[in-house]
């Protein structure tokens, strides 16, 4: 979903012995490929992710003994759930059926990966964690850089370092951890040294909403880069909320199910503690150039809680709690505007979107706006303008103080 994310992930895939890569940057071959196989009632990630894998299937060096498609699935209301179910369909019509397609699911927190390699999981967390941060990073420099184009470069340079680490075939499993570190602490010496102003007079936007639209850049025609150009700073949700949601979820369903005390139940408690202990350890680098930039350490008590009044967690599933839930979170780190990003006809964005009236109403008026994409337009460019003006005029009457790191001029 994120340039960075898939890089990790195909690192961690090179990592066991899988020869994997990235798809190709979309483009407009791919729009016009998933229009081709799709009716127009499905979601615009859909079809862009259709897209980019018909584009393979029509490359000239396609070879159908060497290819498998990678799609996660999930639970719950989304129609993500049935991505990997149509992609296989589209793959049987078209004369594919031997091309595989690999979907592990939220259902158990993405715990089928252990079937083909035992720390396969914990490297995929550790790498999408890294991407999470470095990208954290990017977001925090890029609107202060003073050459433009250098936060990119560092970006891109610190992915590469990352990417060395997660693969390198000489490191026992044991090891390869404090390799990340090792590599992460010199990507945050890069960072440092970009060339930048940091003043405290850009309004923070923060930026929920359906996780692919919110995180493809392609998909939402270039978004955090539009609120840099109209002089804010943007705080993107990152991929690990979900994942830490998955975890909840799957925890919750065990309780549901009469399996609190189970070996289940102990087998998700211990993932859990892993988990955190690896995003610890990877940020703990970043700790004086990420103050003020937490993530919700406990993503029941300080994202799920929050929404409840608005979208109860037991009651509505995935993205539209968390964007609900988050929007207040970001509200209390400070942050001076909300934008949700979805795609036309989500309905999380639309569930989502009835209720931020009352959540902005109950924290200050805080601006909250939705954003709807699709394959020929958006809102944005339109309305953006006038968003920010409200988020300045907030930031003016705000009561919430936003905590900055100390490379922030006073």
């Amino acid at each position: 979903m994120t340039y960075v994310g898939g890089r990790m992930m195909a690192s961690v895939f090179r990592s066991i012995g899988l020869e994997a890569s990235v798809t190709p940057p979309s483009d407009e071959r791919t729009l016009e490929l998933g229009g081709l196989h799709t009716s127009g009632e499905e979601c615009y990630p859909e079809k862009v992710t259709l897209g980019d894998f018909l584009r393979i299937i029509h490359a000239d060096d396609f070879d159908r003994d060497r290819t498998a498609f990678f799609m996660p699935t999930a639970e719950g209301p989304c129609r993500f759930g049935q991505y990997a179910p149509y992609l296989r369909q589209v793959l049987d019509e078209m004369g594919y059926p031997d091309v595989p397609v690999v979907s592990p699911t939220s259902k158990n927190s993405y715990g089928g990966f252990a079937d083909h390699a035992p720390d396969m999981v914990r490297r995929l967390w550790r790498g999408l964690v890294c991407g999470d941060i470095l990208n954290r990073m990017l977001l925090r420099t890029r609107p202060y850089e003073t050459e433009i184009g250098r936060a990119d470069e560092t970006f891109e340079r610190s992915i590469d370092l990352v990417e060395e680490a997660i693969e390198d075939p000489g490191l026992r499993p044991s090891d390869r951890l404090g390799r990340m570190v090792e590599a992460m602490t010199k990507a945050r010496d890069l960072y440092r040294s970009v060339p930048a102003r940091y003043t405290k007079d850009r309004p923070l936007i923060g930026v929920v909403g359906e996780i692919f639209c919110r995180l493809n850049n392609f998909s939402n025609n270039e978004a955090v880069r539009k609120i840099e150009a109209h002089g804010g700073e943007a705080w993107l949700s990152d991929v690990g909320e979900w994942v830490w949601y998955t975890n909840w979820s799957h925890r919750d369903m065990l309780r549901r199910e009469g399996k609190r005390f189970s070996l289940a139940m102990l087998g998700a408690m211990v993932r859990d503690r892993f988990q955190r202990a690896d995003e610890e350890a990877l940020l703990k680098p970043f700790a004086d150039d990420l103050a003020g930039y937490e993530e919700p350490h406990d993503t029941h008590h300080d994202v799920l809680r929050p929404a409840w009044p608005y979208l109860p967690a037991d009651g509505a599933l995935g993205e539209m709690v968390l964007s609900v839930g988050k929007a207040i979170y970001l509200h209390g780190k400070g942050a001076d505007g909300i934008i949700d990003i979805s795609p036309f006809s989500c309905m999380n964005g639309i569930v989502s979107e009835a209720v931020y009236h009352a959540v902005a109403r109950d924290h200050d008026d805080i601006p909250i706006r939705n954003f709807y994409f699709d394959a020929s337009s958006s809102n944005m460019d339109r309305d953006l303008d006038i968003f920010m003006e409200l988020a300045v005029s907030y930031r003016k009457r705000k009561t919430r103080v936003r905590r900055y790191p100390a490379v922030f001029e006073s």
